[in-house]
């Protein structure tokens, strides 16, 4: 196999490609990067045996063939060569060399015919979604995926799609984050709702290499995988297995006491107050509503925080306490001027939304203080 190609383009395509590497592979052939060079294109793929990306690169190709490389070794090296044109052959024994201007490396390969062949999703349901849309969306609810694998099904997003709307839902036992967009999908005529469990790392990674653009990315939906292809990359995913859960049932359909607050200036009060926090024994800080003051404080045996605000309260007054890592996460999510609190007790969930709209909605869980 020979071909050349710029040396940039080579670089973005491994950079996208090797975030499906997995830390300790099953394999030693999933430390690589599956590289096929036919026509004027060169397609690299990685795989950690679940997740695999795939980007398509133009390049001139001498000598079609296949190699497998080391995929993170191979990623730094091209990142210092010194830019320009890249030349890469690769012999009959797998090892590749690697020439750019004056710099000359040789890279030791392993058997392209070991390398598993990448899943294909080639029917199912069809979903269109502006890549930007799909970047915010994913960024607003990744936070709040749980990380504990004795829930698995948590480890996921729930991604639920009707002909008007879809949302993305993500809990982790502590906090409930949905994100909606609202647009015209087109689902077959048998079905209503598309329902699918999208492992958290895989949206994590996706986010990174969607563009901030609105050219559209495509998901295919078969019963058991996932396929995302946008520009000259494609992803293939297993979804998770099993019902997640009814969150609707966790929702409040009432609330004692809403209070409206500007966002920025309660971002940066709790943020001044977690400073506090981190050095107390539960990393709590106290939101007190009465009148039209929203109190935030916070102890630790080093001192304590007050801050005062202004907001807009409705409804009995209250005292609550939250992790201020969790009640962080939320407000910093929130992008609009204004945000809403709505409260029952102290000990029930708080959701938070933006002042306007309902595109997107937080809940947390308080943390029981005793006096």
């Amino acid at each position: 196999m020979i071909f050349s190609m710029n040396a940039q383009d080579l670089l973005d395509g491994l950079n996208t490609v090797t975030r499906a590497l997995a830390a300790r592979p099953a394999k030693q052939i999933l430390e690589g990067v599956l590289i096929e060079a036919e026509d004027s294109t060169v397609v690299l793929t990685c795989s950690d045996g679940s997740l695999s990306i795939e980007s398509t690169l133009t390049a001139q190709v001498t000598e079609p063939g296949r190699a497998v490389l080391p995929g993170k070794l191979f990623a730094e090296l091209v990142r210092k060569l010194p830019g320009g044109t890249v030349n890469i052959k690769v012999g009959s024994n797998f090892g590749a060399s690697i020439s750019c201007m004056s710099s000359k490396s040789n890279l030791a390969g392993m058997n392209p015919a070991e390398y598993p062949e990448m899943a294909q999703v080639n029917s199912g349901v069809n979903i269109r979604i502006p890549q930007n849309q799909l970047k915010d969306m994913i960024s607003r609810v990744v936070f709040a995926i749980a990380t504990d694998e004795s829930r698995q099904i948590l480890t996921g997003c729930l991604l639920e799609v009707d002909r008007c709307e879809a949302r993305l839902v993500a809990l982790d036992g502590f906090r409930l984050a949905i994100q909606k967009v609202y647009q015209p999908f087109d689902l077959p005529e048998n079905k209503e709702l598309l329902k699918a469990v999208i492992p958290g790392r895989v949206l994590s990674e996706l986010s990174k290499i969607l563009l901030d653009e609105e050219d559209r990315c495509e998901l295919l939906f078969d019963k058991t995988r996932m396929q995302a292809t946008f520009g000259n990359t494609r992803l293939s995913t297993v979804l998770l297995a099993g019902d997640y859960i009814d969150y609707r049932k966790i929702l409040p359909p009432a609330f004692r006491t809403q209070a409206s607050a500007n966002r920025l200036e309660m971002q940066n009060a709790i943020d001044r107050a977690s400073l506090m926090a981190r050095e107390g024994k539960n990393n709590l800080v106290r939101l007190s509503f009465a009148g039209n003051t929203l109190s935030i404080t916070s102890n630790a045996e080093l001192g304590d925080v007050h801050e005062e605000m202004d907001a807009i309260i409705s409804g009995d007054p209250i005292d609550i306490a939250f992790n201020a890592k969790y009640i962080a996460d939320v407000i910093r999510n929130i992008s609009d001027e204004d945000l809403c609190m709505k409260f029952n007790t102290n000990v029930s969930p708080c959701v938070v939304t933006p002042r306007s709209g309902d595109q997107y909605l937080y809940l947390i869980l308080p943390v029981r203080v005793f006096q």
